[in-house]
């Protein structure tokens, strides 16, 4: 059976992120995450890596590499570059273009044996998945309701929640501008329109859920995101 184009745009994506893990489990394996090293030190090393990987030479955000008191901040901000110490947590968000499909992907590292550090570390995932779960139970919900329910969860668990919003759409690059006249593209409380619906170009919506999570007692966070609504396989 031919392959239809909204199929075509789901293995897009899907391989898009495939490679983003791939380049995010070479970056563990060579040891770049490292005591000593500075967080823009690290972003150019992925960088390049990327580029030696897969070609990859554009990104459709800007690369993140936060570490301790950073990894507090929102996206929006650029707090001073920090050098990575011995017990520190620290997170990657990429934003690959891989043959013109946008990756959106991040993931949080422990340095260390903190007990606190490593516990919002497992808890990233597992808050991350109950939300795609929820999202998966309920056809009909839109940005604000699946963004109530995620920061739910956190408030649950005993962490803060950090920035305005938990996930964005994602598409073909260029990617369609999410900014602050255009709240149906975000997973968030202004958002009252369904997730699964139709896009201005009449194509299926995609989805990244995101999960910022901050211990503002102890001044540390983490990160986790990846597609939403399309299974890796």
């Amino acid at each position: 059976m031919p392959q239809t184009a909204e199929s075509a745009r789901i293995d897009s994506l899907r391989d898009a992120e495939l490679k983003a893990h791939q380049l995010f489990d070479e970056v563990v394996s060579r040891g770049l995450i490292a005591a000593g090293v500075g967080e823009r030190r690290l972003s150019d090393q992925i960088r390049d890596l990327a580029a030696e990987m897969f070609g990859t030479t554009k990104f459709w955000h800007k690369r993140i590499v936060r570490a301790g008191a950073n990894t507090m901040e929102p996206y929006a901000e650029n707090p001073p570059d920090r050098t990575l110490s011995a017990d520190d947590i620290l997170f990657l968000d990429f934003g690959p273009i891989f043959a013109e499909w946008e990756a959106d992907f991040g993931r949080t590292y422990v340095l260390g044996a903190d007990p606190a550090k490593h516990r919002l570390a497992e808890d990233l995932p597992r808050i991350w998945e109950a939300g795609r779960s929820h999202f998966a139970a309920h056809p009909d919900i839109t940005g604000a309701q699946l963004f109530a329910y995620v920061t739910g969860l956190i408030a649950d668990a005993g962490w803060g929640h950090v920035g305005e919003h938990a996930g964005h759409l994602v598409g073909e690059f260029p990617h369609v501008r999410v900014d602050g006249d255009k709240l149906e593209s975000y997973i968030a409380p202004a958002n009252t329109n369904p997730m699964r619906r139709l896009d201005a170009a009449g194509q299926q919506c995609h989805w990244i859920l995101e999960v910022h999570l901050v211990d503002r007692q102890r001044g540390f966070g983490g990160f986790f995101e990846q597609l939403l609504d399309i299974p890796s396989s």
